[in-house]
């Protein structure tokens, strides 16, 4: 093969690992508070409709649920109160902007069962075999290295614990907004290839439904042995 289009290959690969439009605006801080506003605001209940969320993965009592890429800490109240007295909820991002609004907003919330961690963006730095449950809510598409990142989850899972992954379709009109091509620019793969990527990196589809009709899906994961 001529090594010039070798060259353009190992390019396009490396590129297409990379979330560059979905992650524009997470680059600076006044971004990030822009885009914290927005993840954590009153609406997103009605789009997001956590509580339904919560128990189509499967959170139990006494469980310990790790949130990769927790942001602002939209989901922290849900699981929190999901688990329990009992129960572990650990917070993790890579941005200690978003991190700080977390630990707030825990402290506003009074919960009690919930730490933190801060990851990069290619090891979400967890402590090994502590989880039950990983939840990827709205931020797999945010993965620069999504192999390094499935590794870590990985390693951080108990003996049948479970990823679940919440994510938008690569589909007109999936995401919310003036543009109906956003999610086609933003969302690096759709459904089945990212089944078929996360399978191919030490996990194994248990179940995958729809969360919103149309815009967004849960795929559920267990480890391969």
């Amino acid at each position: 093969m001529h090594r010039g289009f070798l060259f353009l290959i190992t390019i396009g690969l490396v590129c297409a690992q990379v979330a560059t439009d979905a992650n524009k605006n997470y680059q600076t801080p006044e971004g990030r508070a822009a885009l914290a506003r927005g993840l954590d605001s009153e609406d997103r209940d009605a789009r997001q409709l956590p509580g339904e969320l919560v128990q189509r993965i499967g959170v139990k009592t006494g469980d310990t649920v790790i949130d990769v890429g927790a942001g602002p800490g939209y989901m922290l109240p849900w699981l929190s109160r999901a688990v329990g007295p009992s129960g572990h909820v650990i917070a993790e991002d890579i941005q200690s902007d978003f991190l700080d609004l977390a630990r707030a907003k825990a402290k506003r919330e009074s919960l009690q069962n919930v730490d933190f961690i801060q990851g990069t963006e290619k090891d979400p730095n967890l402590p090994a075999a502590a989880a039950d449950l990983v939840l990827v809510l709205d931020t797999y598409h945010h993965f620069n290295y999504p192999e390094q990142m499935l590794a870590g989850i990985r390693k951080s899972l108990r003996a049948g614990g479970r990823l679940a992954i919440v994510e938008f379709y690569k589909r007109p009109g999936s995401m919310s907004g003036s543009d109906p091509n956003w999610s086609l620019r933003h969302i690096r793969l759709d459904a089945d290839d990212v089944i078929r990527e996360i399978e191919s990196n030490g996990f194994r589809l248990q179940s995958r439904r729809d969360h919103i009709p149309g815009k967004q899906y849960i795929a559920i994961f267990t480890k391969t042995s």
